[in-house]
Order: structure tokens, then C-alpha cells, then sequence
């Protein structure tokens, strides 16, 4: 047993696979979390460092999921925690199913802060601790087509930044926040979105580029991270551009059936 523990959560795949590994290699025994069967397979690639791995596959919208991946780490220090695990929805809001819309926003805003509040409150007591938050590029635009999920992503990279300062004096904690662009994920298969501009576009990031990004934020103590130099362009000038001129880019990336009008940057 290391010295160390991690927990990451969306970890069968994409920027979550690729952070469980580099904590990993890193030397850290990890808790690996997702809400499919497939976690059970990663885990097993992240024994090959040498560490212990335990996984949990648990939906994170819930309480009870959360509360199960805590249950799971049997009470001990938790050195590392990256709050990864998240969920995306495509098509216009008034042809969304209630049940789906409310998922997005309880695996992202609900089960995320559960969770972080669970964990950082003791990090916070023996001021010792490294949170790694996934938030997105997506926050800083309006998400025609996608504004479920770019709503939830401007609460958590705006709620990662209050957080941070409320608990500026525990020195020894560090919170930081990712922001990526479009990854090359499941992300979009899950979200039905194949058939979009940024869905179909081959110049998406690599995940192991962004969970690297990500890692090297945490441990320099930064406070946020935009992954990509296309991506913090892209996040310049979504603070000085009309909301309602991003709103009409975001529709030609998102909009159902634009696959192959544009090449589109966005997660």
C-alpha cells in the first residue's frame, strides 16, 4: 500500500483514464469511479504501476453514489481527489426528457459538489490536500444546442473560483480547475451529438494531452488551466465577445446535422 491515495472519477475513459494513470505512475493507490462496468477493465491497467486499485462503478447524479465511492475508501486520507466525472446532452432544450436534462446537472453540479464538500472538508482540517476539478472552455459560452451542459460547466468553473478563496487560508490545499476544449471522448457518442460540427471534427485534443495539462496545474498549485492554445484563444475571446454573437457560433458547431459545415473547438 503507497503512501498515497487518489480518487478519480470518470475513470474507464478519456481525460479520467488518463489522469487515474499519471497518478498511477506517480506512485498513488487509487479508487477508480464510473457508472459503467468498464471501470473494472481500467483498474486493471492501472495495476501494471505497481499501486493498489480499488474500483466502484456508482452514478454520480446521486447521493447515494457518492456516498458509496466514500464508503469505498474506508475512511483513509485522501491525497488526491480529480472530479472529473461528467455528462453531456445535445439537441434544443424544449426537445430534451426532463429525466435527461436532470441528469446532466446532477452528475455535474449536484453529485460534483457533494462529493468535493465530503472530501475537501477534511483536507481542509489537517490543511493537506490536491482537488482537480473538470470544468471546460464551455462555461465561458452560451450552448445553443448544448445549453444544459455549457450552463452546468459556467457553475462549476465559477464555483471552483469561490470556493478557492474561501478557503485561501489552508495553504496546503490546492484547488484547480481544467478547462479543455472538445476532447477526443465518448463524450460525444453520449451526448448524441455525432452529427455536429464539433461532434464530427477530427482537430479535438487528445485526452492524455489535457489530463497532462491538468496534473502539471495541480502540482505547480495553479489555480485553473486552459488546455490547448486554440482552446485559450477561444477562451479570450469569449470574454470580450457578445453573448449573443458566441450563442450563434456555438449553433454552428452543435446544431443537429452540421456535421461537416465547420470545424468546431469546444467541449
Amino acid at each position: 500500500m503507497a503512501d498515497k491515495f487518489a480518487i478519480v472519477t470518470g475513470a474507464s475513459t478519456g481525460i479520467g483514464f488518463e489522469l487515474a494513470s499519471i497518478a498511477a505512475e506517480n506512485g498513488y493507490d487509487l479508487l477508480v469511479v464510473a457508472d459503467e462496468e468498464l471501470v473494472e477493465a481500467a483498474a486493471r491497467d492501472f495495476r501494471l504501476h505497481g499501486v493498489s486499485v480499488d474500483a466502484v462503478q456508482a452514478d454520480l447524479s446521486t447521493i447515494e453514489g457518492v456516498d458509496a465511492v466514500l464508503a469505498a475508501a474506508a475512511g483513509r486520507h485522501i491525497d488526491l481527489l480529480c472530479a472529473n466525472a461528467g455528462r453531456g446532452l445535445g439537441h434544443g432544450f424544449l426537445d430534451q426528457d426532463v429525466a435527461d436534462w436532470r441528469r446532466v446537472v446532477d452528475t455535474n453540479i449536484t453529485g460534483t459538489l457533494y462529493l468535493l464538500q465530503r472530501v475537501l472538508k477534511s483536507m481542509v482540517a489537517r490543511d493537506d490536500g490536491k482537488v482537480l476539478i473538470t470544468g471546460s472552455i464551455a462555461g465561458f459560452i452560451p450552448g445553443s444546442f448544448q445549453a444544459v451542459y455549457n450552463g452546468t460547466k459556467a457553475f462549476v468553473d465559477s464555483f471552483a473560483d469561490a470556493l478557492r478563496n474561501e478557503i485561501k487560508d489552508a495553504k496546503g490545499v490546492a484547488v484547480t480547475t481544467l478547462m479543455p476544449g472538445p476532447v477526443e471522448t465518448e463524450f460525444f457518442d453520449r451526448a448524441d451529438m455525432l452529427d455536429t460540427s464539433v461532434g464530427a471534427s477530427r482537430s479535438k485534443s487528445d485526452p492524455a494531452d489535457v489530463a497532462r495539462d491538468g496534473w502539471k496545474a495541480l502540482m505547480n498549485g495553479d489555480a485553473h488551466i486552459v488546455s490547448g492554445w486554440k482552446n485559450k484563444i477561444q477562451a479570450a475571446a469569449a470574454h470580450v465577445m457578445p453573448a449573443a454573437v458566441l450563442a450563434e457560433q456555438h449553433r454552428k458547431m452543435a446544431e443537429p446535422g452540421s456535421a461537416g459545415s465547420n470545424d468546431a473547438d469546444h467541449r
